[in-house]
């Protein structure tokens, strides 16, 4: 008896395809107009694959491929992106799309919690955590110098 052969992983997506950008243009278009004057505008795919590959690599944004554009415009974006819900709804988007193709089995779902925030106030009492390893259990003022000016020999 043959069994069957398991389908092979999509690969990953560094660049945003063609037929996604479709999906998503609009969207985008939607969130950043073009100046009224024809101000020349940064190209919102090219923003768009340089955040994905900041996210992707977890580089820092000043390492950033100048392919991607200017470091800082792509920053500068992501940021206005998240502030304005623009990525929840491409996450809309694109899930609804899933669905639709029947490629989403709700039954086995994860998250990474790297990208989830902690909310609230931590379960864990303050005296079961241990000291702050970076204080020393110090009080007071440092001990380098004393209130009158003189110099403090280190014991």
């Amino acid at each position: 008896m043959e069994t069957p052969e398991e389908p092979k992983p999509e690969p990953t997506i560094w660049r945003i395809p063609d037929d996604l950008w479709e999906l998503l243009a609009p969207i985008l278009e939607a969130k950043y107009p073009k100046h009224p004057f024809d101000r020349k505008r940064v190209d919102l795919r090219r923003v768009l694959d340089g955040i994905l590959y900041k996210l992707r690599t977890g580089c820092q944004w000043n390492v950033l491929p100048k392919e991607f554009g200017d470091d800082s415009t792509v920053h500068r974006h992501f940021h206005a992106m998240c502030r304005n819900g623009v990525f929840l709804e491409l996450w809309r988007l694109l899930l609804a799309r899933c669905e639709e193709l029947d490629g989403v089995d709700w039954e086995w779902q994860s998250v990474d919690t790297s990208m989830v925030k902690a909310r609230g106030k931590s379960k864990i009492p303050d005296d079961a955590v241990g000291p702050n390893p970076t204080d020393r259990a110090k009080k007071g003022r440092n001990g380098a110098s004393s209130s009158t000016g003189t110099a403090v020999r280190w014991a």
